[in-house]
């Protein structure tokens, strides 16, 4: 009887997942510490009070920092573990996974990519400030998406019609994530002058 192989993303990739997820938790639990202190006035472990526009408080204690009633960096802290758990789960699974574990973990994290964009925007025209914290986890989220995406596709987990689409994805995944930064950028140093506030 033949046996269908199931997805298994390369050992540099499923290693990049931990990473990211690693980094992510981290700068959540900083966020989180920043947050604690805006609250009660206690030093936190980073300070990321950078100047007038780079800074993290009129962000952290912001409705939209705190969308679900507590800290977004608690959302944070929870779900990057996802990254560190897929990681894990492709290196150590022989066989690879069910094509349905992949497309639960791919949405996932094109929620997150969505969050942060909806972040960054209400952080450049709503808040007229930018969280450092917020920004590196930014910066992981973005390439973290990309490769997901590009994977998935690549691989026919979500049919074979789009398996060219995955694999452009991947060849110009570099090209894809700098414009994707670069558009946050512009339109923050535009709107608000960043540069000039340092």
């Amino acid at each position: 009887m033949e046996t269908t192989e199931l997805p298994r993303p390369s050992r540099a990739m499923a290693i990049w997942w931990i990473v990211a997820g690693v980094a992510g938790w981290i700068v959540s639990f900083l966020l989180y510490e920043e947050y604690i202190g805006q609250l009660t006035g206690a030093q936190p472990l980073i300070s990321c009070s950078i100047s007038p526009i780079v800074t993290c408080g009129p962000n952290l204690l912001s409705p939209g920092g705190n969308l679900l009633g507590f800290s977004n960096s608690i959302i944070g802290i929870v779900l990057f573990l996802g990254p560190i758990y897929a990681g894990v789960a492709a290196l150590a699974a022989s066989h690879g996974l069910a094509p349905w574990f992949w497309r639960v973990y791919a949405l996932f994290v094109l929620g997150a990519f969505a969050f942060v964009h909806f972040l960054a925007y209400r952080s450049v025209f709503e808040y007229g400030s930018l969280c450092p914290w917020c920004m590196v986890i930014w910066l992981v989220t973005i390439p973290l998406f990309f490769t997901i995406a590009g994977w998935t596709l690549r691989e026919g987990i979500w049919g074979s019609g789009v398996r060219r689409l995955g694999a452009g994805i991947l060849s110009w995944l570099p090209l894809i994530v700098i414009a994707d930064y670069l558009l946050i950028a512009v339109t923050a140093q535009l709107r608000l002058d960043v540069l000039g506030s340092l």
